[in-house]
């Protein structure tokens, strides 16, 4: 199994319940056991094994290191638990809005519904486009995933349409996504 690189903990984003940060060697048992987690992967084609959630890892940190975002460990403040993962990935896959950057997230269970997604992707929003001064955002998500598209909203977030997902089977019932974005303008900042 590859070693997980030892880097410098900094905290990039802190509300008022949670803190963005970049990731711990010891994060990675929590972040490999959501991984797993099929109820928590069920807009994903599937759930990861532990050697998958060690090289998705890597390529966050990797990407951590190339652009100077990315996705980040999601620690709540009360018992500085992992509750899971909330950032910035480049997306290039072909699409008519890629490349360009995205928010996504991913939360344990136990996390759902105390709206932590909320609180941290409208920090995280500030921080991209006031902080990092990124043009746009954009977030995107399977249709039947109605829990993200909420937080999408929430957080700010106009809804630009839907698209087939090009990393996913023609015939599979998460191909078809709704895509969404933010802009300094729109959040009116």
């Amino acid at each position: 199994m590859k070693q997980f690189p030892v880097m410098n903990t900094t905290t990039i984003v802190e509300t008022e319940r949670l803190i963005l940060r970049t990731w711990k060697p010891e994060d990675f048992p929590a972040f490999a056991v959501m991984n797993a987690n099929a109820e928590v992967m069920r807009y994903f084609l599937a759930p990861l094994s532990m050697e998958e959630s060690l090289t998705t890892l890597a390529r966050i940190l990797a990407e951590h290191r190339e652009s100077g975002y990315g996705l980040y460990a999601l620690e709540r403040k009360e018992d500085h638990r992992l509750i899971g993962l909330l950032g910035l990935h480049r997306v290039t896959f072909d699409a008519p809005f890629a490349p360009c950057v995205e928010i996504g997230w991913r939360l344990i269970p136990e996390a759902w519904g105390h709206g932590y997604a909320t609180e941290a992707a409208s920090a995280c929003l500030k921080y991209a486009l006031c902080e990092l001064n990124l043009p746009e955002v954009y977030s995107f998500t399977a249709l039947p995933n109605m829990r993200s598209s909420r937080v999408m909203e929430r957080a700010g977030m106009e809804k630009v349409g839907e698209f087939d997902h090009p990393n996913v089977p023609a015939s599979h019932p998460l191909l078809r996504h709704v895509l969404y974005r933010a802009d300094k303008t729109l959040l009116g900042w």
